[in-house]
């Protein structure tokens, strides 16, 4: 009997633990383009009010050992409403020097 007890206790907690039903995300612009060379666009913004862009372009840059090397050079942003409605933005690029990112809600790195 105590073990049909903690089976039913079991199924309770997995039943209200279990995620409520989110509606999708409609998606009210969206564009893509795509290069022959390797570069691209891109941008979609959404009803919830997050935007995001991007562009890559093919870069051909030299290694330690000075022998060519083609990478793709990103920049971009992102913005999403914080808690309070309030933009939040996130501007960033990548290059052959690693990720940049910079905005507000960005820890700025402490000066000496």
């Amino acid at each position: 009997m105590k073990s049909i007890i903690l089976v039913a206790l079991a199924l309770v907690a997995v039943a209200v633990a279990a995620p409520a039903e989110v509606e999708p995300v409609k998606i009210v612009r969206s564009n893509f383009d795509q290069q022959p060379e390797g570069g691209y666009q891109f941008a979609f913004e959404a009803e919830n009010g997050i935007n995001r862009q991007e562009a890559g372009e093919v870069k051909e840059v030299l290694d330690e050992e000075n022998k060519p090397h083609k990478v793709v050079i990103v920049r971009g942003s992102y913005s999403y409403p914080d808690v309070n409605g309030k933009p939040e933005t996130v501007s960033y690029y990548a290059d052959e020097s690693g990720y940049h990112a910079e905005g507000e809600s960005i820890p700025k790195p402490a000066r000496r």
